[in-house]
């Protein structure tokens, strides 16, 4: 079976989710309710330390190794082969250091900051389908889930810059909730456009229509991502999702040539480790994200269960997207970034939307 078999297969029900296999693996699922959340409890373990994995290998090794590359430079490469060992040394390094509080700081908003943009992005994993099986909820409102839950992460933001007591924190923390706002409404509205083409907000059923072939050419199929359905809402969303996880050219919040580190400013140890793990974990989702509205989820060639290994490459791909751009492009000064989502990315958004729903109109008729 094909991984666009696996996928149209999925959206009728006839494949399980990871908490149910694992139920029927182990034989939870004859203890009740009680071994039902235990299941639900393992299968979210092994996806929050799949994604844990990635980060961890994207923040202190990728990210420098890749930056190198673009920039014709000599990154980590003593600690260990590769300079795999990194990984390590950084944990350890940044974990062993002391954890300074600033003095009038309000706690405990300052300690839940970290936890809050953290955890936001580990929330919006639980409703993709990654392939596999691999998907833990499958609720009908899966795509307004996982942008609403993705959001959360302004509030750790305003939170860690109000509650840090430094005048920077606190412009870096206003600028981070101005731009997410400014950029979350386009993203928001062209993902939309995707729901009109769709029909649903159910994020396995988006991945089984995309399993359907578009053009074949020769007795090759194209499949009908909507990456290829309308390539423009493909741009729009990929512009605002750089924005939404700040990346270049859109990191002012953070830039220090701007404002020290922003709403990071005072933060250190294992606090500072949390707000670095959350920033990649959203980038990550916003692969995620990507993937499964505009690339086909998991399908791709070979069998069903190379779909999670696709899946993955689709997230790296973004991953790596995102590192060419903070080489290749400098950032914008913050009333530009601002003018450039309310003036620019709103207006077009909206035009998307429109034009798609008059092309549904038509189509459909």
């Amino acid at each position: 079976m094909s991984t666009l078999e696996a996928a149209v297969l999925q959206a009728d029900g006839d494949t399980y989710l990871l908490p149910e296999r694992i139920a029927d693996l182990t034989g939870l699922g004859e203890f009740g309710m009680g071994g039902e959340l235990l299941a639900a409890f393992i299968a979210a373990f092994i996806v929050g330390n799949l994604m844990l994995a990635m980060t961890g290998v994207a923040g202190p090794w990728a990210k420098r190794k890749i930056t190198a590359a673009f920039t014709d430079r000599i990154a980590v490469n003593r600690v260990g082969p590769f300079g795999l060992l990194i990984i390590v040394a950084d944990a350890v390094r940044l974990l062993a250091k002391e954890n300074i509080i600033p003095e009038d700081v309000d706690r405990p908003a300052y300690d839940l900051a970290p936890i809050v943009v953290a955890g936001s992005a580990m929330l919006g994993f639980a409703v993709i389908p990654m392939g596999s099986g691999v998907q833990l909820a499958d609720p009908e409102v899966g795509l307004v889930y996982v942008f609403a839950v993705s959001g959360i992460a302004s509030v750790g933001l305003v939170m860690a810059g109000y509650a840090s007591s430094n005048k920077y924190s606190l412009l870096g923390g206003l600028r981070a909730v101005a731009q997410n706002i400014a950029y979350e409404i386009p993203l928001v509205v062209t993902g939309m456009s995707v729901v009109v083409f769709a029909g649903t907000l159910q994020l396995s059923e988006i991945v089984a229509i995309q399993a359907e072939p578009l053009i074949e050419l020769g007795g090759f199929a194209i499949p009908a991502w909507y990456a290829f359905v309308n390539p423009f809402a493909f741009v729009l969303f990929l512009a605002a999702n750089f924005a939404e996880i700040g990346r270049n050219p859109f990191d002012t919040p953070e830039a220090p040539t701007e404002i020290v580190a922003g709403y990071q400013t005072e933060y250190s140890s294992v606090y500072f480790v949390l707000i670095y793990l959350g920033e990649f974990l959203h980038i990550f989702l916003g692969g995620a994200i990507i993937a499964t509205i505009f690339l086909g989820g998991p399908a791709g060639p070979g069998p069903a269960e190379l779909g999670i290994v696709w899946f993955l490459v689709k997230i790296w791909a973004v991953f790596l997207l995102t590192q060419w751009l903070r080489s290749a492009l400098p950032r914008v000064r913050i009333d530009q970034l601002i003018e450039i989502g309310w003036k620019g990315m709103l207006v077009l958004s909206f035009a998307n939307l429109v034009l798609t729903a008059i092309l549904v109109g038509v189509i459909v008729a």
